[in-house]
């Protein structure tokens, strides 16, 4: 321990090193409440210091540092507005200088006259004369080595923070200074052999070079350790969490020769894929196993994943248990229901007059179901007489009972918390087996970071048949005809006897509503598209004379599955919808699809929405209509989606434009995620190298008993709530 008359830990109140004022602003700005919270307020970027420069050879742009006095100082109201301006003049002798600071006239009692000071900052022009506006500044104390002070000034790398008005950059980096001179030696969790391999500095260098940089060199070497910890930290828990898993005891769910899985495979009228076939191998092969099953099933949109999940349900209903799928949306809920109900077929009849002997119950439990349906639905799931259990948020009540719950089914894992899933989790006698699915293609990387606990299968391969889609951007503002065009290319495909989707970002308009639909058809606009003032105004106009619905997610339930039966049974020609049909939804005969304001959507979800077309035996054809010009971010995003239908690099694309805390599934948990330097497509390498290292480590070990100080921050890391979103078993 040093000598110092204050010696702080990271775990230090940020108070004990910068008093209680500043210590709660900073906690009300960016949540930071220790020492270890400030020392990881990373910088973003330096600014680098110019050596001393001469006031009458600045030149406008140049980044500069000037050794200088202050000759004269001003503050005036603004002229027209709120606020005033701090002009100060500065001289060394060569030239003048101004200084200008907006609704700063505190800095007064700083830049007296005949003070001298050294000043950096970018040089600009306003009214002909040079300034710098905000300069970083340091006066100098009288008496003080004019000479030493504009040496240690000048050419040091200024970290700039992450700031708000109440705590700028350059207040920031003071606080960070006064945290590094009292900070005790940092102890280093990282082991020492992992850390040489890779050259890394330790803990505490590492922390105090990004904030004090001697050089470039030492802070690009600074960050990568630091980056690679959030990468090694990570991947050891799931590591763990692995083993943990494994060593929890279950029913094993071996497949049974002649029973309801091979009734089931007999009466498929089509070959499953080569992709299917593995998968299905993998899964049932987890099943086997007397510890549970952690799979994610991710594949392309149409790829066949339901009937993967059905097999597996049916193999858990063979042994004797019950198989549950939560969906995020009733519209969703009851589509697994009919597209069970039809692929299984009599042996969905279970129990029923003539039944088979096989077969077993499909029932559904949702929120806005009758009150008779849902009281028989539970007494099924409660009985056992029910195999497979389809429902929305509704399964995890109080009153929803299994028998003997084996296996757990989530689609669309990433609609659902971490909470949900143990609810419902919670409701089996034993461990049971997960299975979750997504649609949305993940990176490699991603995969390895928020899944890292779970074994992943993958579906790339599209069923026999499934015809291509095409995708177009129609852009109003360039070519306000070619939406005419879309409409009637609607007209077209239902004529042939196909269907159509036409998919507006909102329910009801907004206060402009009127207008935003006068525009997207020819007129001005200044809002954006809604399904119940859309629809009517197709019916009488472009679309008139074809049968036109609306489905939304403020309709009853009721409503959305006569809705959905009746479009699915042909007998509605166009379905005017929000994003409610983005996932699940399967009716082979729809071929075109119109979706509005595209731009207000994510990449992904334009391409799940696009998905639902296609999917018979007649081409898909997509349309994107937007306002946004081209060149634009947003006319960027369409283009992408236009390009390709590869779901796995647009998900590059959709993850590129989000942030890491989406990615990494951060809002599921309510929490900011601790990763704060990692990115996951960017430093693919260094993730590899870190789940590399530690599958290494803890194999040598595996309760890390030899390493207590890598354990000790583990344990830390598992009691922060911003790591909840792990917890998919």
């Amino acid at each position: 321990m040093r000598e110092n008359a204050l010696v702080a830990e990271l775990e230090s109140k940020l108070s004990s090193v910068i008093g209680d004022r500043t210590a709660k602003v900073l906690t009300d700005s960016f949540d930071i409440k220790t020492v270890g919270d400030l020392m990881r307020h990373y910088p973003r970027r330096y600014m680098v210091r110019g050596e001393l420069s001469e006031i009458s050879k600045l030149a406008e742009g140049d980044e500069v540092t000037i050794l200088a006095e202050v000759f004269s100082s001003t503050n005036r109201p603004l002229r027209g507005r709120k606020g005033s301006i701090f002009e100060v003049a500065v001289t060394d002798g060569t030239d003048k200088l101004s200084l200008t600071f907006f609704n700063q006239a505190w800095r007064e009692k700083e830049l007296k006259v005949g003070r001298q000071g050294l000043f950096a900052g970018k040089v600009g022009i306003f009214n002909k004369k040079k300034q710098l506006a905000h300069p970083d500044y340091e006066m100098i104390p009288d008496g003080n080595d004019v000479d030493a002070a504009a040496s240690s000034f000048a050419g040091k790398f200024l970290p700039v923070y992450p700031a708000t008005a109440k705590m700028p950059s350059w207040k920031i980096s003071k606080c960070v200074t006064m945290a590094i001179e009292s900070l005790d030696e940092v102890e280093d969790f990282l082991p020492e052999n992992i850390r040489s391999a890779h050259n890394y500095p330790n803990l505490h260098q590492a922390l105090v070079q990004l904030h004090h940089p001697a050089d470039l060199d030492s802070a690009e070497s600074a960050r990568e350790r630091l980056t690679f910890d959030e990468a090694f930290l990570l991947q050891a828990l799931l590591v763990m969490r692995r083993n943990e898993l494994k060593k929890l005891n279950t029913a094993s769910r071996k497949r049974i020769k002649g029973g309801l899985l091979d009734a089931f495979d007999q009466s498929l009228p089509f070959e499953l894929t080569g992709g299917q076939r593995q998968v299905c191998t993998e899964i049932e092969n987890d099943l086997a196993q007397d510890h549970p099953m952690h799979r994610l099933l991710q594949g392309e949109v149409g790829s066949g994943k339901t009937i993967v999940a059905l097999r597996a349900m049916l193999a858990v209903v063979d042994s004797g248990g019950q198989a549950a799928l939560l969906a995020p949306t009733e519209v969703l809920a009851a589509q697994h229901l009919r597209t069970f109900e039809k692929l299984l077929g009599p042996l969905a009849q279970g129990g029923m007059l003539g039944a088979e002997e096989k077969a077993t119950q499909v029932v559904l439990i949702t929120g806005s179901q009758s009150a008779p349906a849902r009281k028989a639905a539970l007494a099924m799931a409660a009985s056992g007489n029910a195999g497979i259990i389809i429902g929305t948020h509704a399964l995890l009540g109080e009153k929803v009972e299994f028998k003997d719950l084996g296996l757990i089914v989530v689609d669309e894992q990433h609609r659902f918390g971490v909470e949900q899933r143990d609810a419902l989790k919670e409701k089996a006698q034993r461990p049971p087996h997960l299975l979750v699915m997504t649609a949305t293609p993940i990176p490699r990387t991603v995969a390895m970071t928020v899944f890292g606990d779970l074994d992943v299968s993958t579906l790339r391969e599209l069923p026999l048949g499934r015809q291509p889609i095409t995708t177009h951007v129609i852009c109003v503002m360039e070519k306000p005809t070619y939406l005419e065009r879309a409409w009637q290319r609607i007209r077209e495909e239902v004529a042939q006897g196909h269907q159509a989707y036409i998919v507006a970002p909102r329910i009801e308009a907004g206060s402009d509503a009127n207008a935003d639909i006068d525009f997207l058809f020819g007129t001005e606009s200044s809002d954006i598209a809604s399904v119940e003032e859309l629809a009517p105004r197709l019916h009488s106009d472009q679309l008139a004379g074809l049968k036109m619905a609306m489905l939304h997610g403020r309709l009853s339930a009721d409503e959305k599955e006569s809705t959905m039966k009746a479009f699915a049974a042909g007998e509605i020609d166009v379905l005017v919808s929000t994003t409610v049909i983005e996932v699940g939804v399967d009716v082979a005969n729809a071929t075109v699809m119109v979706i509005m304001d595209a731009d207000r959507f994510g990449v992904s979800q334009l391409h799940q929405l696009r998905g639902r077309v296609g999917r018979g035996t007649s081409p898909g054809l997509c349309l994107l209509v937007t306002n946004s010009l081209a060149e634009t971010a947003a006319r960027t995003r369409l283009d992408a989606v236009a390009s390709t239908l590869d779901g796995f690099e647009l998900s590059r694309i959709d993850l590129e434009q989000r942030s890491e805390g989406d990615v990494l599934g951060a809002s599921q948990s309510g929490t900011q995620s601790h990763l704060r330097l990692l990115r996951v497509l960017r430093d693919e390498e260094l993730i590899e190298a870190a789940r590399k290292d530690a599958q290494d480590l803890i194999a040598t070990s595996l309760d890390l008993t030899s390493y207590p100080a890598l354990k000790k921050e583990l344990n830390a890391m598992q009691r922060n709530m911003a790591v909840d979103y792990l917890d998919k078993g």
